[in-house]
């Protein structure tokens, strides 16, 4: 048996031990501390004396021809350092190049006025007036941009410094009103440089350099790809890829799109990305009469806003012509991206309210409520929502054949009358609808992939390019918010506004 005394001495010693201890943790944590915050105020001086060493004032109206441009050193020491900080310091950096380099808002003010006092002057002093007030509206670190983009790989660096501002503005990680114009002068610099003329238009084959096919490969988006012989028969015989490049971007595609050349207009993508000819076959010429653009990614985030999708479809459709003068179709294939969220929230919404009997009719509730086992009202409501929710309904052939009707007009009227602004609030329905498609033929189990089922029940939408009608359409869209659909989509439409009593 211990003692009580070689019991207490242990204690003792075991609680000494544990003092030195949390104090020796203690000492080490405040001194990690106190190195943190040295480091970091240490930072925040390096970020404004970098700034204030790279972003050069602006020249004076009279001498902004005349300035000699800053060393190429000012674009790559601000290069070098952005790349060095992590994600907070980026943020907090771009906060202050926005907030202490951009537009002299004094000086506008001044200037302002001043064209206020002319407006009774000659025509040459007002013009002139005016051109001072829209050069001083330019902010600081514009200049600093632009010449960044002469750099090597400068202009790569830009768009993935907008994807870094743009993040920031979708997380409100930084609430700076400037923020906002950092992003939209950079946009504005982009859209310049990144114009349709400047642009080339390349199509990806088997025997396009094996680092292109890679990216093509990881920047798919829609259709995901699953192996390389499944890259190498999308670039197969049937099958086209175009993407644009840029002279300033060697090697990086900036928007992807991929064809599929068949005899009608389809209806499945199974059809397209899984049922293939074998990869040695020639094209039949005569079994080609539809272009299908099943599928179109943008793979710069920093390019956001800077129209390149729909001058691709255009070229391609060009280009396709040129290759098959009779081919007269040309269609998408598309995913509805967002249907299922909105459909669960329109089912709770109508739970909620106890109009659920509104969504179906007597005769569907009635079905839905025996295969789900549950009882008419709130507890069917909550059954279907859960259905749609799981994807269960479809390894079910009674359930799929009930809720086709359902499914398909609550899709019409998701893509025909859900607005944003007046704009269809499916953004891939307004991308095609702003080209001036159609709204053409929606499909049922067109894609019954896991991700298919969960985004959209299953369904995908053609949009038919009309050629001899875009134009038309586009400026309908545009200037008066017309969806032109077939009568397809409005049949589908009508039921859906009969059931739902709107």
């Amino acid at each position: 048996m211990i003692p009580h005394r070689a019991i207490h001495a242990v204690r003792g010693s075991v609680r000494c031990w544990r003092h030195r201890a949390v104090f020796k943790v203690s000492r080490e944590a405040s001194a990690v501390g106190a190195c943190r915050r040295f480091s970091v105020r240490v930072r925040a001086s390096g970020m404004e004396e970098i700034l204030a060493r790279v972003v050069v004032p602006l020249p004076s109206y009279e001498t902004r021809d005349k300035s000699p441009p800053p060393p190429e050193s000012n674009s790559l020491e601000f290069m070098h350092f952005y790349r060095s900080l992590d994600k907070v310091e980026k943020a907090e950096f771009l906060t202050k190049l926005s907030r202490d380099h951009g537009v002299d808002h004094k000086g506008v003010s001044e200037l302002a006025v001043k064209l206020l006092d002319t407006q009774q002057r000659d025509l040459a002093t007002i013009l002139q007036v005016e051109d001072r007030l829209r050069y001083s509206l330019t902010p600081r670190y514009k200049q600093l941009l632009c010449h960044i983009s002469r750099v090597e790989g400068g202009v790569k660096f830009l768009v993935d410094l907008r994807a870094d501002v743009l993040e920031l503005i979708a997380s409100k990680v930084s609430e700076s009103p400037q923020i906002r114009d950092l992003s939209g002068t950079l946009k504005s610099l982009l859209s310049e440089w990144f114009s349709v003329g400047l642009l080339r238009l390349e199509r990806i084959t088997w025997q396009s350099p094996c680092e292109i096919l890679q990216k093509i490969s990881q920047y798919e988006a829609v259709h995901p790809v699953r192996n390389w012989t499944d890259l190498k028969r999308r670039v197969g015989p049937y099958r086209r890829c175009y993407a644009f490049t840029h002279a300033a971007m060697p090697g990086e595609p900036l928007v992807v799109l991929h064809v599929a050349l068949t005899e009608e207009i389809s209806n499945n993508i199974q059809s397209i990305v899984r049922e293939f000819a074998t990869l040695d076959s020639e094209e039949d010429v005569n079994k080609i009469n539809s272009a299908i653009f099943y599928s179109i990614s943008s793979t710069q985030a920093g390019l956001q806003g800077v129209e390149l999708g729909n001058y691709l479809i255009k070229k391609v459709v060009r280009e396709l012509q040129s290759e098959f003068p009779h081919m007269a179709q040309f269609s998408s294939l598309s995913p509805i991206p967002g249907f299922s969220v909105w459909l669960q929230g329109l089912l709770n919404q109508y739970r909620k309210d106890n109009r659920g009997t509104d969504l179906l009719s007597e005769h569907e509730w009635k079905e839905v409520e025996q295969a789900t086992d549950s009882s008419p009202g709130s507890q069917a409501t909550e059954a279907l929502r859960k259905l749609i929710s799981s994807g269960e309904w479809m390894r079910s052939e009674r359930l799929s054949g009930v809720l086709e009707p359902v499914l398909m007009r609550l899709c019409a009227w998701y893509l025909y009358g859900e607005k944003r602004r007046g704009y269809a609030l499916n953004p891939v329905a307004n991308f095609h609808l702003q080209n001036g498609a159609t709204m053409w033929r929606l499909n049922w189990r067109a894609d019954t992939s896991p991700r298919g089922v969960a985004n959209s029940c299953g369904i995908m939408v053609n949009y038919r390019y009309f050629l001899n009608e875009t134009s038309k359409n586009s400026a309908l869209y545009l200037q008066n918010k017309v969806v032109t659909a077939s009568e397809q989509v409005l049949g589908l439409v009508s039921q859906f506004q009969k059931n739902s009593k709107l």
